[in-house]
């Protein structure tokens, strides 16, 4: 009901994201090439190209963490492996962005970050497997189901009582 919608929103809201760090690091790549100032003794060049290389990594980064997102909610499925990885270090990621950014550019940016933590959270948690005590499989994932049955749709079987010997 809500899982679907909130996999879809964090999909588009990472996506967007992709694009904007990579324009901004693009973008202060070609300013720092034009400005031609060295920073404590470092090559401009080599300053453009590493912030302009930062931010393809990140946008490419941020694309495929927004791919995870967009296959949870394509699939309606819990992501798996190398997928729920990536969720979890993005979670991670804008928790560390976000402590940064109230210093750094203010309580907006801290805002926006715990919004976007909060959608990746609730991509991660509201698809994960419901389980019963000690992790037990709900019934009909496995184990035998909680009436006895042998879970095929057949009655148990009766097993006669055994005979009493005088």
């Amino acid at each position: 009901m809500i899982r679907r919608p909130v996999a879809v929103v964090t999909a588009l809201v990472l996506f967007v994201e992709a694009g904007a760090i990579a324009w901004v690091n693009w973008f202060l790549g070609i300013v720092v090439d034009r400005q031609d100032m060295s920073l404590a003794g470092l090559d401009p060049a080599a300053m453009s190209s590493s912030s302009k290389a930062g931010g393809v990594v990140f946008g490419v980064y941020f694309a495929l963490c927004g791919l995870a997102a967009l296959l949870v909610a394509l699939r309606d499925r819990p992501a798996t492996g190398f997928w729920r990885i990536l969720l979890i270090s993005v979670a991670v990621v804008h928790g560390l962005l976000g402590a940064f950014a109230v210093g750094l550019v203010g309580w907006g940016a801290f805002a926006f970050m715990m919004v976007v933590l909060g959608l990746v959270l609730l991509t991660l948690m509201t698809y994960d497997r419901q389980t019963g005590p000690a992790g037990t499989a709900p019934e009909g994932e496995g184990g035998p189901p909680s009436d006895g049955s042998p879970g095929n749709g057949q009655p148990a079987p009766v097993t006669p009582p055994a005979p009493s010997t005088p």
